[in-house]
């Protein structure tokens, strides 16, 4: 049979003709040692021009399209493309990576670029964001990424004078990034007049916020700042793809073929164009520049490169060139000289030399050429062309022979015959025709057998015959030269083919994988003498086969190199080179063939590293005999841990099952029951299935023995004979390692997201857990040396490899490892960087490269093949590494080869240890070995033999020479762990000691306590029968082998017998004591699956089987006498009652019968009699008892086994999830309460107490561990660490409801930029309204009189000033109504931090001046101060945002400086909607952020680094808070909603625990508002309904009732003296306050009242400083109050609620008036900077004015009343109610004489003051079209215009009311005011953005020339007026939220006041006047 295993030769790339110029730019570089890097198809290429020279860097595994040179200009950063790209830093000297960028981008890397330093790199990814990622490059790990833009990207650069800046650019558009925290914030160039908006292709910056860019057009645009500043015309005459900074200046280089040089201010120095140089030609596109010294390159679309030497710029020298775009297809190579010849699809012919690296002549055709052949001769070169003819050129001077053109589709294969004499063409339509080349290429025969095109052919040595491929897989062959088919394939036989280039055919059945039909390989090319076939395919792989290869799926070598399709490829003539070309990648590589006795030389040559193998995946051993595997490890390869449903996916079940929640929630369950169980001593060592976990068990530092079971975690005291748990897990662990220092120890487990937990063995604690990288389970995990790092492996179909930093929690590298199951990994112990794994058929040498891992094969040379390795650990230095195999030989390899094999063990070598000096070793034989340090000899064997079996031992060991699975070595002895669940302790001098054993592989289900002993007894699938002693001793007392497996047991009432039931249908019963057989029956032929003696003198015994039948035996006749019948399916539970007459019995079906003894007659019983009946024993898990014991995912899940308590209080039962859960019985009602306990891994199968309850046993389905738990009192509470999660269900009752808690738990935060209007507006925009021409446009030269003014100016200062700026300096508001613990103290109480809207607030307390953050572009919800002395004054301040996709949108946190309002970081967040709570840790460091997103995520930030540390769902409804424990960086409480967790984060996992009610009467769960701390672990939480919780640790200890009488909202714990101040909401009262003050420990206080006037005080926020609380309310007041005297001062006032619609300036001071929905009108003063008054009117106010003369106030109601009044006196001059709506405008005349008040019922009514308070409507305005809006009167109080709510303006006269038509008068009238938002005048303040929010206010200045406006989008903007021109320029003043309501200039143009809607906050801006 032919040799299917791959060829022992070697290919090695030599060269590679051709550079990627198409579709890629600034690609070429000079490298440090003058080398040249660029790339092509997928291989970086370092070219030396002095060598000529090239080395080839092969880490990518598709096209290469970006490249970026490091600043010192030897490391080298690649990008590719492909669904999974990744990017690679190399050394451009050795070839070799870095490090490895990865699982980021999508699609392709498209630019990419390295800081000035080198420490980061950015990359832009080809995704539909084109994102932006920002690396630490070196440890692999991501900063920051943002979505770039919705636009292609074309560069992107690093400003190289700035840290942290970075500009990008693309089509129409460019980018200025700050990088501050992670965010990385752009700022879009502003194009303005300077130049047009277009595509920018290059980048390049400059000194002072320069940056230079190079345009489509050819234009260079200069940039300072984000404003285009200057333009440099026609640089080049087309677009400008690169551009080169360097020390003299700026090398660019267009599509027009130039490349320019400009110094350094970006003047000229020279021009110099390469189309007209001497290798120029027409066309030449310039792709790459680089400029440096006095050499340029220059990289070409055309695949060439050129250097320039500067001083003689017209003589360019060509030092690479390749075929240009195109595909390449045709090759053939000379039949006797070193040359091959490639033509393609861009027309040209070239020919190369293999040996001097270089073209040596090139002929360009008419048209795109398809294939090509040479004569025998070496004389004529055949060209076959894509239009269907072909051309013969000679290859002397490439002359043309012929040119014949005889078909119309492309010719796809020439060939000449052997004898010169013919040559074949082949062609798509489906025929071959031959022509005679010495008659002049006449046609002289033609082949026509094909159906499809022709593909492939190969003449016959003898010229006599031709065989053919074609498109549809056929074989054919042809007589020639006739060309008549063969069909008789005796004919055939014996013929020789001269050359073999046929992909179909017996000799090449090997090229094609088994089982697929694909056509991939599109060239094979048969080496005869060698034996070696190359075949190239699409996927860009080059394949090394032996030939011939018959049977199919042959073992191959692959390389890779190409990009897509290789299209062709060719062996030289004299077999020392491969030529293949690619299709898409249009380049030409040569290969060096190393044959096979070249190999041995070249061992030292390591193969070159690859992410890929160089064997491939398909060929893994490159071996086709491959061994039977050991039976044992076979099972271990097909065993898998996919479970239906994880522990991770309950919540999302419980979540889906809410309605039946809600049903049953309504319904008052019973309490969880109050007594408690605790895990004791478990029997069993997790080797059942010990074949899937090796090396699992070692000695602790202090001598215990720490080793896994089912989910827990073991730690061993042999001394003492007992336990500890850890219990962290919540499902089977797979593997164990201990820390080098041996206290520490890492676990992980099976799970969804499995995880790896890392936890002392003293404490039992975890210390981190690590998430994230690994699907379905861990199996593998090792500490490094140094004890920092952490490796594990995932049982995922690709065997993830992850290295950890596992303090940290964080990844550091990840690969794919292997396709086969990895059993071990192993990191180096003296290089922390390399590891190795061991698997089926693998051994791999790992070393660490960035985020990846880069891996190679063991090289097994001529040794043989890879075997399956099951053990493997490093010797002596760090090149040695040793493995065991499944054949019992123990491999030593150095480096990665493979030095020798020893014989160890008989059967596989299972596990594997270093000790000081020497090794030992265990294997399936039963056999430890002792083995000097080179293996070359054993000195000591150990037999694992009953014999040998110390006096001490636990148990009875069941076998001699059980396989042998862990082996470790400490406090001298051996330590052994064997398949059937044993660990041994063995001495060094033979005894051996049993410790602790289980059943083996195969489920435990039988289970039975003894009736008065303290022992019991286990049946199981292993065969074996075991009885095990509870008492302390715990060990198995006896044990015996079955003939069958078993399923149920049970004793006698008298203890003596005990009864079991086999698989096979039979039972027996045996001597309780000796386990000898007293007597058995074989009746039925299915699993007995439950079997039982009658209680009192156990007269009968029932035995129940899964042919759902329940036989009844008498015991003393030992004859059956009755048979249950009517069960429709198996039987699962059966219990008899305590007079022995009755059985109750369930089903699979989930029936619930009852037979009578002895006869077996069915009986139906009614559910309430159930309960009064006495039963013997509980058992059933069905019946209305037992209703509560179902949990709400029901259908998913299994309950299958429960057991009663003597007292028949408590209920215990097990289910298929693992859980062992207590309920109070009977658990009537659906869904009861419970405790529940995590430690079987899925199904308990069985659960029983013993016989006076003590303990609670268990056992585990696949876990087959036996496990036992003490019961505990409800008093009893020492431990509670181990205490349940209470149960499934909230309750819903949650003590309370309150408005405002409802209000801010219902809030819908959206961002402003998605504002829609504020007023029910209805009709077509102003800007989106046709105008009508006016009928006089007036004649260019004006005869009439010149226009009035506009607007009346009041004279401010004799020159008119334009306003150039606004700047902030007041604000009037708090955001308390929504918002907490939102104000703080800072400098020792002398300011204080607090926002409103988007703005940060500090107010000096002194002066009342306040200044501002404003970095924010969106409304802040929460802030929080640093307590830590390092960090003085830093604030963090979250904010709403859209979807968490880290764009400017996204929601972020700001950590910024008080004082200076630097900002020092950004956090954008994976916070959906916005950012409710932020605190910081103790030492500052970190901070803590929970997030409005439905999961409501809680996130770790390093704020400093920006770096994301921890992330986790909080809870499923709001949490208002969460805070650090002040003394703490890791714990952390949250509350909420019926919500507290106590938090802990350990590495980067947040680890939780529910608050536990514990036994405090009638506590339940209620929403919790506030959270403060104590000393020892003591939590306080502030509740909905004013009481307070007091929790120690996790549980509640007290509860302080009614501490408020309304809600507890906040809490504030003093750090100095630990003294706590509460605020919530309540009445004043004599005793009572809103603040309390209160001493450490929540038990005494004093009460402070806020004296502001209001029926209840609602605090929001409390804050203490020295002597002093500062106290927020939901009114909007900041007030301090005095600790000692009680005093408080209002230090700020606002409003309570909005909109703030009414805002009204003083005519000639600076005060101004506002009207809110609150039902208030305030009047504040700007100078003072305070509110000086407000009226409280009872109802909400809608407007407000002022008379001219500023004695009188008018203002508008809500419901249709305004009220007069006087401004000196405050008293009411007068009040009117016309109307029914609400008042929306009010306005006194210019002269004082008349009111005008608009309404919403479409009117303005006009009032004449000069008759008296009286207020008599004198008239009013007809034929408005909608609401009014805004009025304005003219100067002279003759006219009115309307702003209405159809965006119609109109004009009324003044007192008619009669609408005025005629444009030309309205044109002229000169208006006193001007507040209007319509009209031709300001069309221009509407913005495009418009379509759903409007612009609601605007007021031109007193000036006349400046006019500002509000919108719903929150922003003030500053206008010219007036504005006719659609989208005016303007500037803009962000502050406000959505919604602006009213906006005026105070009098003299001093300030700008606006008013907000949803913010209830009024801004002050000064105005800031351009100087004279």
């Amino acid at each position: 049979m032919a040799d299917r295993s791959a060829p022992n030769c070697h290919l090695r790339l030599e060269w590679v003709y051709g550079y990627r110029g198409h579709q890629c730019r600034n690609n070429l570089y000079y490298t440090a040692a003058k080398e040249i890097v660029y790339f092509v198809a997928g291989v970086g290429v370092v070219y030396s021009p002095r060598d000529h020279r090239q080395k080839f860097y092969l880490g990518h595994q598709d096209d290469i399209i970006s490249l970026a040179l490091h600043p010192e200009r030897v490391l080298v950063a690649t990008g590719q493309v492909g669904k999974e790209p990744y990017i690679c830093v190399w050394d451009s000297y050795t070839v070799q990576t870095i490090s490895i960028l990865k699982d980021v981008h999508t699609h392709g890397i498209a630019c990419l670029a390295f800081d000035l330093d080198g420490q980061r790199l950015v990359s832009v990814g080809l995704d539909s964001k084109n994102t932006i990622c920002v690396w630490d490059w070196r440890k692999g790990k991501m900063l920051s990424m943002a979505p770039g833009h919705t636009d292609r990207i074309f560069d992107i650069s690093w400003d190289l004078y700035q840290p942290n800046k970075l500009v990008s650019c693309g089509v129409k558009h460019i980018k200025f990034w700050s990088l501050c925290g992670n965010s990385l914030t752009p700022k879009r160039g502003v194009f303005g007049k300077t130049g047009d908006l277009q595509t920018i292709l290059c980048l390049a910056c400059a000194r002072d916020e320069v940056t230079h860019s190079g345009a489509l057009n050819g234009d260079i645009y200069v940039w300072k700042g984000i404003n285009l500043i200057r333009t440099i015309q026609g640089a080049h005459a087309a677009g400008i793809f690169s551009m080169n900074a360097c020390e003299e200046g700026f090398a660019t280089g267009g599509r027009d073929g130039c490349v320019r040089l400009w110094d350094l201010n970006f003047k000229p120095i020279t021009v110099i164009d390469l189309r007209e140089t001497d290798q120029g030609y027409k066309g030449l596109s310039v792709r790459s520049v680089c400029w440096r010294g006095d050499h340029i390159l220059v990289g070409t679309q055309d695949s060439e490169i050129f250097e320039i030497v500067v001083h003689e710029r017209n003589k360019p020298f060509l030092i690479m060139q390749g075929h240009c775009e195109g595909e390449l297809w045709a090759l053939a190579v000379h039949p006797t000289k070193p040359l091959a010849m490639t033509g393609s699809d861009d027309r040209s012919v070239r020919i190369w030399s293999l040996i001097d690296h270089a073209l040596i002549a090139r002929c360009n055709m008419e048209e795109p050429i398809r294939c090509a052949a040479v004569s025998t001769d070496g004389i004529h070169l055949a060209l076959g062309m894509k239009d269907g003819s072909f051309t013969v050129l000679r290859v002397r001077d490439m002359t043309e022979v012929v040119h014949i053109k005889d078909r119309k589709e492309a010719i796809h294969e020439l060939k000449y015959s052997p004898d010169g004499t013919f040559l074949a063409v082949g062609s798509n339509d489906s025929s071959v025709d031959i022509y005679g080349v010495v008659q002049r290429y006449k046609k002289i025969g033609e082949c026509i057998g094909s159906v499809s095109f022709i593909t492939h052919m190969d003449w016959s040595s003898d010229s006599k015959y031709l065989q053919t491929n074609d498109g549809s897989g056929k074989r054919l062959f042809y007589k020639m030269p006739s060309g008549k088919e063969v069909t008789n394939k005796e004919e055939i036989k014996g013929v020789q083919w001269v050359s073999w280039t046929c992909v179909y055919g017996l000799e090449v059945n090997g090229i094609w994988p088994k089982y697929s039909d694909i056509n991939d390989i599109n060239s094979v090319d048969g080496n005869f003498n060698g034996q070696i076939l190359v075949t190239a395919d699409d996927y860009g792989i080059v394949k090394l086969f032996r030939y011939p290869c018959l049977r199919k799926g042959a073992k191959f070598k692959k390389y890779l190199g190409h990009s897509a399709h290789v299209t062709n490829v060719r062996w030289s003539h004299d077999h020392q080179w491969i030529v293949s070309i690619g299709g898409a990648d249009h380049s030409v590589f040569q290969w060096k063939f190393i044959p096979e006795r070249k190999l041995k030389d070249s061992l030292h040559i390591a193969p070159q590293e690859s992410l890929v193998d160089s064997n491939s995946d398909e060929s893994d051993s490159d071996q086709s005999d491959v061994p039977e595997l050991d039976s044992e490890i076979e099972q271990e390869t097909q065993i898998t841990y996919r479970r239906q449903v994880y522990k991770e996916d309950l919540p999302q079940l419980k979540e889906q099952c809410k309605e039946k929640r809600k049903s049953a929630a309504s319904k008052r369950r019973e309490r969880a029951p109050g007594n408690s169980i605790r895990l004791h001593f478990v029997h069993g060592y997790e080797n059942y299935r010990g074949y899937d976990c090796r090396s699992n068990l070692f000695y602790t530092q202090t001598g215990e023995i720490v080793y896994h079971v089912a989910a827990v975690g073991v730690v061993y005291n042999r001394q003492q004979n007992t336990q500890r748990f850890y219990l962290g897990h919540d499902d089977d662990i797979l593997c164990l390692a201990i820390h080098p220092l041996k206290d520490y120890v890492a676990t992980g487990q099976v799970g969804r997201d499995s995880s790896v937990h890392i936890w002392d063995t003293e404490t039992i604690k975890p210390l981190s857990v690590l998430k994230g990288y690994h699907q379905y389970g861990v199996c593998a995990v090792d500490f490094s040396a140094d004890g920092k790092r952490l490796a594990s492996v995932g049982i995922d179909d690709n065997h993830t490899i992850v290295l950890w930093d596992w303090k940290k929690g964080e990844k550091l590298s990840a690969v794919r490892g292997s396709k086969d199951k990895i059993f071990v990994v192993k990191i180096n112990p003296y290089i922390p960087d390399k590891l190795i794994t061991a698997g089926i058929k693998h051994m791999k040498f790992w070393r660490r490269a960035g985020g990846g891992l880069i891996g190679r094969k063991g090289c097994i040379g001529a040794m043989g093949r890879t075997d399956t390795m099951m053990c493997a650990v490093y010797g002596w230095t760090e090149e040695m590494a040793f493995s065991g195999t499944s054949t019992g030989d123990v491999c030593i390899w150095r480096d990665l080869f493979l030095i020798k094999t020893v014989k160890a063990h008989d059967g596989p070598v299972f596990s594997m240890h270093a000790l000081e000096k020497g090794f030992v070793t265990g294997g399936k034989d039963g056999v430890v070995a002792l083995w000097d340090d080179t293996f070359e000899r054993c000195l000591k064997t150990y037999a694992i033999k009953r014999a040998a079996l110390a006096p001490g031992s636990k148990g009875l060991l069941l076998e001699d020479n059980p396989s042998i699975r862990a082996i470790s070595l400490g406090h001298g002895h051996i330590l052994v762990g064997t398949k059937n669940g044993e660990i041994l302790e063995v001495d060094k001098s033979g005894p051996i000691t049993l410790l602790v054993q289980g059943h083996m592989e195969g489920e435990v289900w039988g289970l039975a306590t003894h009736p008065h002993l303290p022992i019991c007894a286990t049946v199981s699938d292993d065969k074996t029968l075991r009885i095990w002693d509870l008492s302390p001793s715990h060990c198995m007392l006896a044990v015996r082998k079955l003939k069958k497996g078993g399923r149920c047991c049970c004793f006698s009432p008298d203890g003596k017998a005990l009864a079991v039931g086999l698989n096979d249908g039979s039972f027996l019963m045996v001597n309780a004591d000796t386990l000898e057989d007293l007597v058995s029956f074989h009746h039925r032929k299915d699993v007995i699956s439950e079997i039982r003696f009658s209680p009192g003198a156990g007269k009968y015994l029932a035995v129940a089987s899964c042919d759902s039948f329940v036989d009844i035996y008498n015991v003393m006749s030992s004859k059956r006498v009755g048979i249950c019948k009517g069960a429709s399916s198996y039987i699962t539970h059966m219990d008899w009652d305590i007079r022995g007459k009755l059985l109750q019995v369930n089903t699979g079906a989930k029936e619930q019968l009852f037979f009578e003894a002895p006869r077996g007659k069915r009986q139906t019983i009614p559910s309430l009699e159930i309960e009064k009946i006495g039963w013997a024993s509980w058992t059933s898990v069905l019946g209305s008892c037992c209703e509560g014991i179902w949990p709400i995912i029901g259908e998913v899940t299994d309950v299958t086994a429960s057991c009663l308590t003597s007292d028949s209080k408590v209920l215990a039962t097990g289910d298929d999830f693992g859980f062992v859960k207590l309920f109070r019985f009977p658990a009537k009602g659906k869904f009861g309460k419970f405790k529940r306990y995590v430690a079987h891994s899925t199904h308990v199968t069985n659960v029983r107490w013993t016989h006076e309850d003590s303990l609670l046993v268990t056992v585990g389905g696949a876990d087959t561990s036996l496990m036992l738990w003490t019961y505990e009192m409800e008093g009893h509470r020492d431990s509670r660490q181990y205490d349940s999660e209470e149960s499934d269900l909230d309750s819903e009752e949650d003590g309370g409801y309150d408005s405002d808690v409802t209000r801010e738990n219902e809030m819908n935060y959206t961002i402003k930029a998605l504002s829609t209007n504020i007023r029910p507006m209805l009709g077509i925009k102003p800007h989106l309204q046709q105008k009508e021409p006016s009928l006089d446009e007036r004649p260019p030269v004006s005869r009439a009189l010149p226009q009035p003014e506009k607007l009346q100016t009041n004279n401010v200062g004799k020159k008119k000033r334009p306003i150039e700026d606004l700047v902030l300096e007041l604000v009037f508001g708090y955001r308390g109504k929504d918002c907490r613990n939102n104000v703080h103290y800072l400098n020792d109480g002398a300011d204080i931090i607090y926002h409103t809207a988007s703005v940060g607030i500090l107010y000096n307390v002194a002066t009342g001046s306040q200044s501002f953050y404003q970095e924010h572009n969106d409304d802040i919800l929460c802030l929080t101060v640093n307590q830590h002395p390092k960090f003085t004054n830093l604030v963090a301040t979250g904010q709403v945002g859209d979807s968490a996709d880290m764009s400017a949108t996204a929601p972020s946190i700001h950590v910024w400086d008080a004082m200076s309002k630097r900002t020092l970081s950004v956090l954008r967040c994976y916070h959906s909607k916005g950012v409710c709570s932020v605190s910081f840790s103790a030492t500052g460091k970190l901070l803590l952020s929970v997030g409005l997103d439905p999961e409501h995520t809680i996130t770790i930030w390093k704020w400093q680094e920006g770096a994301k540390i921890a992330n986790r769902a909080g809870h499923n409804q709001r949490i208002f808070v969460a805070e650090f424990r002040p003394d703490s960086d890791t714990q952390f409480v949250s509350v909420g909603v019926k919500h507290v967790r106590f938090w802990t984060l350990a590495g980067r996992a947040l680890l939780s625990k529910k608050g536990l009610l514990s036994s405090i009467e009638d506590a339940r769960m209620q929403t919790m508002l506030s959270v403060a701390f104590g000393a020892n672990n003591l939590t306080f939480t502030g509740t909905i309904s004013g009481d307070v919780c007091v929790w120690k640790d996790h549980v509640l200890v007290r509860i302080v009732a009614k501490a408020h009488n309304g809600p507890v909202f906040t809490m504030y714990t003093t750090l100095r003296d630990g003294l706590i101040v509460t605020g919530g909401k309540e009445r004043p009262s004599k005793e009572g306050g809103a603040v309390k003050l209160w001493d450490q420990e929540l038990k005494r206080c004093r009460a402070f009242r806020l004296e502001t006037g209001q029926m209840t005080d609602c605090v929001r926020s409390v804050c203490r400083g020295k002597g002093k609380i500062l106290v927020g309310t939901r009114n909007a007041e900041i007030i301090e109050v005095g600790e000692k005297n009680a005093a408080c001062n209002i230090l700020i006032n606002g409003h309570m609620d909005g909109p703030i619609w009414g805002l009204a300036t003083h005519p000639s001071r600076d005060l101004f008036l506002s009207a809110a929905e609150d039902g208030t009108v305030r009047l504040w003063d700007i100078a003072e900077k305070k509110m000086l008054n407000k009226v409280s009117l009872g109802h909400a106010a809608r407007t407000v004015c002022y008379s001219p003369e500023g004695d009188m106030v008018a203002i508008g109601m809500k419901n249709g009343e305004f009220i007069v009044l006087l401004v000196t006196s405050l008293k009411i001059w007068g009040k009117k109610r016309d109307r029914r709506s609400a008042i929306q405008d009010i306005r006194f005349s210019p002269d004082s004489r008349y009111l005008a008040v608009g309404t919403s019922e479409n009117a303005v009514d006009f009032y004449d003051l000069t008759l008296g308070p009286t207020l008599n409507r004198v008239s009013y305005c007809k034929d408005i079209s909608s609401f009014v809006i805004q009025m304005d009167f003219s100067a002279d109080s003759c006219y009115l215009q309307v702003s209405t709510g159809s965006y119609k303006r109109q004009v009324f006269e003044v007192p008619l009311g009669k609408q005025l038509m005629d444009q030309a008068v309205i044109d002229r009238i000169t208006w006193a005011t001007w507040t209007s938002v319509l009209g031709d005048e300001v069309v221009g303040i509407w913005s495009r953005h418009a379509e759903k929010a409007d612009v609601n206010c605007a007021c031109v200045s007193h000036s006349g020339i400046s006019l500002v406006t509000g919108d719903d989008f929150g922003m003030v903007k500053l206008f010219d007026f007036p504005c006719p021109e659609k989208f005016a320029k303007h500037k803009r003043f962000l502050g406000h939220s959505a919604h602006l309501t009213n906006i005026r200039f105070t009098s003299g143009d001093k300030y700008v006041v606006s008013a907000g809607g949803d913010d209830c906050s009024l801004f002050i801006w000064k105005c800031v006047h351009m100087p004279h």
